[in-house]
């Protein structure tokens, strides 16, 4: 195992993902300012729901977030050729991170898989070869890299797909409500509407989905399934890109393939000058990186998406523990919230504008979703407290998953302006049910 994992490879499919994957930055980063993303969700609004304990993290002012955005964008230009790569991935990690924590009204997993690739990239020699870095110094020009660089990938990818799979092992999943909710709403074509509203449509498109996040990484494992696997893929990201309008998230999602191949093969269909490298040498060459970095990062990886599972309740209704967790595309939740604010001097309640003080959006994402409830409670609080006001704040709130009967989220009698927020266990606030839609005291 150790040899294979340090043999030396050919390093071309590191290579022509690290080109891939610059594009597809400054894509979604001047993408985000050409569709209106970055004024809807980091100009426009007065307040951010930045993830909790990241509430020091706020957008630039003024068109500070549209100069942002086209930062990133450069910098993801200069990853795609290669130049100052270190600085530039390293650069746009961070920052990228700064705009995946400072809101979550947009909310994306591939969001964050994106920053967590970056971050890996950050720490592959995906710059010494086809670069400009490497003409620039060809001393750090090289045909080869260790195995493990492609296997770090693999991985990555592997863990995604496996937790995505066990989030769909739920009723609303395997009955098709999900499925059939979602092609629904996405979906304005009749005749498209009229097929995809089919019971045996949807739930093919449901039990589908299963087959491909379990079986995808595994069938590109081996060579005479390979192939099969990788129009498997394109058909179902193209499917998805054309019905859901996600970005570029099938693109990059298909851009994984190129670890699955052998790295021979990736070299003469795309680097067809790059000469062939000698077979069987072993290079322990950022050893230490696998070591200190990669290994313990792999086991935060397997341990975030199980968290939910320590904390009570169900994680579908709850939300806790339910970000970086894979759980993606999951369930609809519908509902309406309503806030009770009284001054604690006078006993009286008090207005608060929310509807002027949040984007519809914002209000949209906030109504079902108990920590940004709970966020908006603090923010009334806060604001009131600058008036020299102390406030008590309680959330009439119901919501609903997948279409399906509506219950009270928030318990109404608590003044959530004075509830803490536990990270790492449940919150009592939010009222559990047993199969029989009785509340679990």
């Amino acid at each position: 195992m150790k040899n294979r994992l340090f043999a030396e490879i050919d390093n071309a499919p590191l290579v022509l993902f690290r080109i891939f994957l610059g594009f597809l930055l400054a894509c979604e980063c001047f993408g985000a300012i050409a569709t209106g993303w970055v004024k809807e969700n980091m100009v426009t609004p007065q307040v951010t729901f930045s993830h909790i304990g990241m509430q020091w993290l706020q957008p630039l002012p003024g068109y500070g977030m549209y100069y942002y955005f086209v930062i990133m964008g450069l910098l993801g230009l200069m990853v795609m050729a290669g130049f100052k790569y270190r600085f530039s991935i390293g650069l746009f990690t961070v920052m990228w991170a700064g705009s995946y924590f400072v809101q979550k009204t947009s909310y994306n997993n591939h969001y964050y898989l994106l920053m967590l690739v970056c971050l890996i990239m950050f720490f592959l020699p995906a710059h010494r070869y086809a670069s400009v870095d490497a003409v620039r110094n060809p001393r750090i020009k090289k045909l080869t890299m260790p195995a493990w660089c492609s296997w770090v990938m693999i991985v990555q990818v592997t863990i995604v797909y496996f937790f995505a799979t066990i989030a769909k092992f739920y009723p609303g999943w395997l009955d098709g409500t999900f499925t059939k909710n979602l092609l629904e709403r996405a979906v304005t074509n009749t005749t498209l509407h009229n097929i995809f509203i089919q019971k045996w449509f949807y739930l093919f498109i449901a039990y589908a989905g299963i087959a491909f996040d379990l079986l995808v990484v595994p069938l590109l494992l081996f060579k005479k399934t390979r192939t099969i696997a990788f129009v498997a893929s394109l058909i179902f990201h193209l499917f998805n890109s054309i019905t859901l309008q996600i970005g570029i998230f099938p693109f990059f999602a298909l851009s994984f393939v190129v670890f699955f191949y052998p790295p021979e093969k990736i070299r003469k269909i795309f680097f067809r000058k790059k000469p062939p490298v000698i077979q069987g040498n072993t290079t322990y060459e950022y050893k230490n990186i696998l070591y200190c970095f990669f290994i313990p990062y792999i086991i935060i990886q397997l341990i975030l998406p199980l968290r939910h599972h320590l904390i009570k309740g169900d994680v579908l209704w709850t939300e806790e523990g339910h970000r970086l967790s894979w759980r993606m595309m999951l369930r609809n939740r519908n509902g309406h919230t309503h806030f009770k604010v009284i001054d604690k001097a006078t006993g009286k309640e008090l207005f608060y504008p929310i509807n002027h003080r949040l984007t519809a959006k914002q209000r949209n994402g906030m109504v079902t979703k108990p920590d940004m409830i709970w966020q908006t409670a603090q923010l009334i609080k806060q604001e009131f407290n600058a008036q020299g006001k102390e406030v008590a704040v309680y959330a009439d709130s119901h919501a609903s998953i997948n279409m399906g009967p509506y219950h009270r989220l928030i318990d109404h009698k608590t003044d959530l302006a004075s509830a803490k927020w536990d990270y790492f266990s449940h919150c009592d606030w939010i009222l559990l049910y047993d199969k029989n839609g009785n509340i679990i005291k």
